[in-house]
């Protein structure tokens, strides 16, 4: 009787636990969504999710956006981030009950606590994409797949199978997941002397088959979508929306592991591997072995196209579940240790606050700007200094035209022929216009880098500093951009004498 108490009070206690944490998730992703300016890939996301197509090859997010919240409300800056917020705050119990299931519920309220104050899953949840749903249906379906092939469950096995079609049809990055146990499998069971003793069990022809299947349905889809990927990349060298420093090429795998680790903390990420490492040495190895190739093929993948074509680090989010996992179990077997000091959870406290401080600065920062260029509040300064004639160019011109439709705002590059043929355009209009340029203020050595290709000299001569646009952070990456005119502007009193 006193022993079912207990486990009454530890449950309770439990679940008090996880609804603090799922309000704290819920607070940190809703404040603030609709006050910051959109990004050009919002922007893009709004047009396909209003322009909807299924043909698109991530087409679920645009689909429940289209169906679902444009009939309701408005896919503005709060409307299209609705649904990615609200799916960040369902990781958070999703987390913790696949987390239970393999580790227990102490290991997966750490696990769960990390995610609810994770940085960059919070700016995953606040950014109007599908990256947060990658991130849920991510935390499922690999970990049904395994425990429905492991304890012959058919329904962990539906769930799998389920939410993997919805995971790659929310963005096909996802399907990278599916490799690491694909390699494992070959590896231990693909070998001559066990082939033969499997291929004789009539259920191991079956699952080969059905294997077989999915893998040739993974072709057709997804070779079609990188081959397109790629030759875009081709035909357009360079198009993305931002001024970026290109890295050497071979040391582009090197800093790609860099910001990835920089992004999640160097604390859970080696928090994550400890706990791998822990569960290898004393408990499941051959978990250990799974958890390890949800991380390592997708990364060894993206490496090698990497020396194709740009990779963003977004294509490694599916992975991330795995650290969560990881670290988890490691706060709980610290937790189990014998510790000297009292009270006994004090070593584990102050590790999880170890942990928790490398991406505070991020976090408190998020609530300050939302990681966002302020194009809004840069539409809102030039529109009534605009003057018929005058020629608007802009890093992210998506963006800046969505809050300037009547301006066919072009992208600015390094090279200056456009700029100094836009000057002599003005000039020869001779209606006093100008050029505008929009550019984002140098943050560190490995974002905008304004002097390739001369740009920022020719800016510097021929330019006038008018504004600059943003918020400060506290930590290292700032969003100012700085808005230029070109020819100088004539100071009032100089320009009344001519």
């Amino acid at each position: 009787m006193t022993d079912a108490r207990g486990e009454q009070k530890q449950g309770l206690a439990q679940g008090l636990l996880l609804g603090g944490l799922i309000v704290v998730a819920f607070v940190l992703r809703f404040a603030r969504l609709g006050l910051w300016s959109l990004d050009s890939d919002e922007v893009f996301m709004r047009r396909d999710s209003l322009n909807f197509r299924f043909t698109n090859p991530r087409p679920l997010l645009y689909f429940i956006n289209h169906h679902v919240i444009a009939p309701i409300i408005p896919l503005d800056e709060f409307g299209i981030r609705l649904l990615p917020a609200t799916f960040g705050v369902l990781a958070i119990p999703v987390l913790y009950l696949v987390s239970r299931r393999f580790f227990g519920a102490r290991a997966a309220l750490f696990a769960a606590a990390l995610l609810a104050v994770s940085p960059v899953h919070v700016i995953y949840s606040q950014f109007g994409r599908y990256w947060s749903l990658v991130f849920l249906l991510a935390t499922v379906y690999p970990y049904a797949l395994y425990l429905g092939a492991r304890e012959r469950n058919g329904r962990a096995l539906a769930l799998a199978i389920a939410t993997a079609l919805l995971a790659t049809l929310a963005h096909p990055s996802a399907v990278l997941l599916m490799g690491g146990p694909a390699a494992l499998f070959a590896f231990h069971y693909l070998r001559p002397d066990r082939l033969k003793v499997l291929w004789a069990l009539p259920a191991f022809r079956w699952a080969t088959l059905a294997a077989v299947v999915v893998a040739v349905a993974i072709l057709i889809r997804f070779i079609p979508i990188l081959h397109g990927w790629i030759y875009e990349h081709d035909a357009n060298p360079g198009p993305g929306q931002f001024l970026l420093r290109k890295p050497p090429r071979l040391l582009k795998p090197v800093l790609y592991v860099l910001a990835y680790v920089e992004a999640w903390t160097i604390p859970l990420i080696l928090a994550g591997a400890a706990g791998i490492y822990l569960l290898w040495r004393d408990r499941d190895r051959v978990l250990a072995h799974y958890l390890a190739s949800l991380f390592l093929f997708p990364l060894v993948f993206l490496c090698l196209v990497m020396f194709r074509t740009p990779v963003s680090t977004y294509y490694l989010l599916a992975a991330a579940p795995v650290f969560f996992m990881g670290a988890g179990y490691f706060l709980d077997r610290v937790w189990q240790m014998e510790w000297s000091l009292r009270p006994r959870w004090l070593v584990p406290a102050l590790i999880v606050v170890l942990m928790l401080i490398p991406g505070t600065p991020t976090l408190v920062s998020q609530l300050l700007n939302g990681r966002r260029f302020d194009f809004k509040a840069v539409a809102e300064w030039l529109q009534p200094r605009l003057t018929p004639g005058d020629i608007v160019y802009s890093d992210q011109p998506v963006a800046l035209n969505h809050y300037l439709p009547e301006l066919d705002v072009a992208r600015l590059r390094y090279s200056t022929e456009p700029l100094t043929e836009a000057v002599r355009t003005v000039a020869r209009l001779g209606r006093g216009g100008a050029l505008w340029i929009i550019a984002p203020a140098p943050a560190h050595a490995f974002r905008t880098n304004l002097r390739q290709g001369g740009l920022a000299r020719w800016m510097y001569e021929n330019c006038q500093l008018s504004n600059t646009v943003g918020r400060s952070r506290v930590d290292f990456r700032q969003q100012y951009l700085q808005v230029y005119r070109c020819p100088p502007s004539r100071p009032p009193a100089l320009a009344g004498l001519q």
